[in-house]
C-alpha cells in the first residue's frame, strides 16, 4: 500500500452555492427556498470539513422551523404550477440541466473532493452519472401513460389516469452527494411533483450544486427546495405534516425503520433504501483473476463507504489461496491519499467516528480470533484515513458478519459447499445487493433463485445504472431508485369511469 499525504489544494474554484468563499476556494452553502438563496432564519451556520486535512473548508447554513414551513409553502406552490407544466416541456428542463451538469464537472467534482475525500476521478465519474440519471429521468417521465380498459357496456368509457402524487420530501446521505440526491430529484420532477431535499450535512456543497443545475436549467424555483440542519428534527417536521405526500429515505436501516414507522403514522407513501451487508460468491469454477480485480476495485471505491459494497467474501476453498493472495496484493498496492492528488486510489473516510468505527470492527474481529493479512490500522494523525484492510477466519459471531462495516474492510471466509455459501449468503436480515462468480450456468441460475437480494451482479458489477431497478429487499428496504419502476413511487393511479349524460 502506498501512502500519498498531500494537502487539500488553492485555486479559484466555482462556489457550490451563493454565500462567502471559503477556504481553498470552497464557497459557504446557504438553504435555496422559494427560489431564493439564503441563510438560515435563525443565521446559525455550522462547519464543513476537510477529511483528508480535518480542516474547517466552508459552513453550511442550518434551517430553523421558519425555514422549514417556508420550503413547505414553496413545494405547496410548487406543485400545483409543476404538475401542469406537460411532460413534454418538463423533459426539456430535466435535458438542459443534464447539460449543465456536465459543462461544470470539473468543479462540481473538485468541490465534492474537498468535503467528501473521495479520489477526484469517482468524483469526475460521480458527476457524469448524475447528468445521465436526469437525462434518462427527462425521456422516461414522457411515457408515464395510462391506459384504456373496454367497458362492459356501451357508451361508457373506462380510463386510467397517472398523476404525480405531490410534494416530495427527499433525505439524502453524504457517500454520494450527487447520485443518491439525483434519482430522487429527478424522479419526482419529470413526474411532476414538487421536492423539498434536504441535503447532507457533510457535503452540502455538492447537494447545492445538483439545485443549482436544475434552477439554471429553467426549473421554477418553488418547486425545489434545499435545506440542511438537525436531521432529526427537519424528518421529524417534514414528515408528518399534510403537505407532503411522499418521502424518499437513503441511509441507515435504523434510521430508515424509525421515518418508515413515523410516515406509516401518517398514510404516507415511502422509498427505503437502507444498509446492505453484501455477499460475494466465488465458487471453484470462478474466473478468479477477474473476481479479485472486479470485487477488489468495488471494495475499496470510495472508501468502502458504499451500501452495495461487496463485504464477505465467500470463496470456494480450492481457489481461496489464489484469490486471497490476490486480493491482498490489490489492497496493498493501493495508493491512499488526498482526493485531490493524481496518484490517490482511495480516500479517507468522512470523519473521525468512520475511522473508530473500523477500528472497533478489527479490534472485535481479532479478539473473537480473526487474522488480519493486511492493514487494520489509521493511516497518520492528520485527516482521516485508513488502510484497506482484509481479514481472514472471522467467527460468525464477530460484529464484522453482522454489521455493515461502510468501509475499507472485508472479511474474507472460505467454504467447502455451495448450500452452505448460499445459507451464509442469505443468512442477515439484509438484502440490497449481492454477487456471484462461476463459468457454471447452473450454478449462476442456482444463485439467482436462491439469494435474498434486491440486485445480484454474476460475473461483473452491472448495478446502479439509470434504466435498471435499484432497491433492497428484507431490511435493506423497499421501493426502487431506478429503471421504470423508480416512477411509481411519485404517481398515483386514477380511475375514470364516464357514461353519456
Amino acid at each position: 500500500m502506498t501512502v500519498a499525504m498531500t494537502g487539500a489544494e488553492t485555486g479559484a474554484e466555482r462556489g457550490a452555492a451563493t454565500g462567502s468563499s471559503g477556504a481553498a476556494g470552497y464557497a459557504d452553502v446557504d438553504l435555496h427556498i422559494a427560489g431564493r438563496w439564503r441563510g438560515g432564519a435563525g443565521d446559525e451556520r455550522r462547519p464543513v470539513l476537510n477529511p483528508a486535512t480535518g480542516e474547517t473548508i466552508g459552513h453550511h447554513a442550518v434551517a430553523a422551523r421558519d425555514d422549514l414551513d417556508a420550503a413547505l409553502a414553496a413545494a405547496e406552490r410548487g406543485f400545483a404550477a409543476w404538475r401542469r407544466v406537460s411532460p413534454i416541456e418538463r423533459s426539456k428542463v430535466l435535458r438542459r440541466a443534464a447539460d449543465l451538469l456536465r459543462e461544470r464537472a470539473e468543479a462540481i467534482a473538485r468541490t465534492m473532493t474537498l468535503e467528501q475525500g473521495k479520489p477526484l476521478a469517482e468524483a469526475r465519474l460521480e458527476v457524469q452519472v448524475a447528468a445521465d440519471v436526469t437525462d434518462w429521468f427527462a425521456e422516461e417521465g414522457k411515457r408515464t401513460y395510462g391506459r384504456v380498459i373496454p367497458a362492459r357496456q356501451d357508451g361508457v368509457m373506462q380510463i386510467v389516469l397517472r398523476e404525480p402524487i405531490g410534494p416530495v420530501a427527499c433525505f439524502t446521505p453524504w457517500n454520494f452527494p450527487l447520485n443518491q440526491a439525483v434519482r430522487k430529484v429527478a424522479a419526482a420532477l419529470c413526474t411532476g411533483c414538487s421536492v423539498i431535499l434536504k441535503g447532507p450535512e457533510d457535503t452540502p456543497a455538492s447537494c447545492a450544486e445538483l439545485v443549482r443545475a436544475y434552477l439554471d436549467a429553467g426549473l421554477p424555483g418553488d418547486a425545489l427546495s434545499l435545506v440542511y440542519g438537525d436531521p432529526a428534527a427537519i424528518s421529524g417536521y417534514l414528515i408528518p405534516h399534510p403537505v407532503v405526500r411522499k418521502i424518499s429515505f437513503t441511509g441507515s436501516t435504523a434510521v430508515g425503520k424509525e421515518l418508515a414507522a413515523l410516515a406509516g403514522r401518517h398514510m404516507k407513501r415511502v422509498t427505503m433504501e437502507l444498509g446492505g451487508h453484501a455477499p460475494a460468491i466465488v465458487f471453484e469454477d470462478a474466473d478468479v483473476e477477474k473476481a479479485v480485480s472486479v470485487l477488489g476495485a468495488n471494495k475499496f471505491r470510495n472508501a468502502g463507504q458504499v451500501c452495495v459494497a461487496p463485504t464477505r467474501f465467500l470463496v470456494h476453498e480450492s481457489v481461496f489461496d489464489r484469490f486471497l493472495d490476490g486480493f491482498v496484493a490489490l489492497a496493498e498496492g493501493l495508493t491512499v491519499g488526498d482526493g485531490l492528488d493524481p496518484a490517490t486510489k482511495m480516500g479517507p473516510l468522512i470523519h473521525g467516528r468512520r475511522l473508530e468505527a473500523m477500528e472497533s470492527l478489527v479490534a472485535d474481529a481479532t479478539a473473537a480470533g480473526a487474522t488480519v493479512r493486511t492493514g487494520g490500522k489509521r493511516i497518520g494523525n492528520r485527516g482521516n484515513f485508513f488502510e484497506p484492510t482484509v481479514l481472514t477466519d472471522v467467527p460468525l459471531s464477530a460484529r464484522l458478519m453482522n454489521e455493515e462495516p461502510f468501509g475499507p474492510v472485508a472479511a474474507v471466509q472460505r467454504f467447502s459447499d455451495d448450500e452452505a455459501a448460499l445459507a451464509e449468503a442469505n443468512r442477515l436480515p439484509y438484502g440490497l445487493a449481492a454477487y456471484a462468480y462461476t463459468r457454471s450456468a447452473e450454478r449462476a441460475a442456482r444463485a439467482a433463485a436462491r439469494i435474498e437480494s434486491g440486485m445480484l451482479g454474476i460475473n461483473h458489477h452491472g448495478l446502479a445504472v439509470p434504466e435498471t431497478p435499484f432497491g433492497g429487499v428484507k431490511d435493506s428496504g423497499y421501493g426502487s431508485e431506478g429503471g421504470t419502476e423508480a416512477l411509481e413511487g411519485y404517481l398515483v393511479t386514477k380511475f375514470v369511469s364516464q357514461a353519456g349524460a
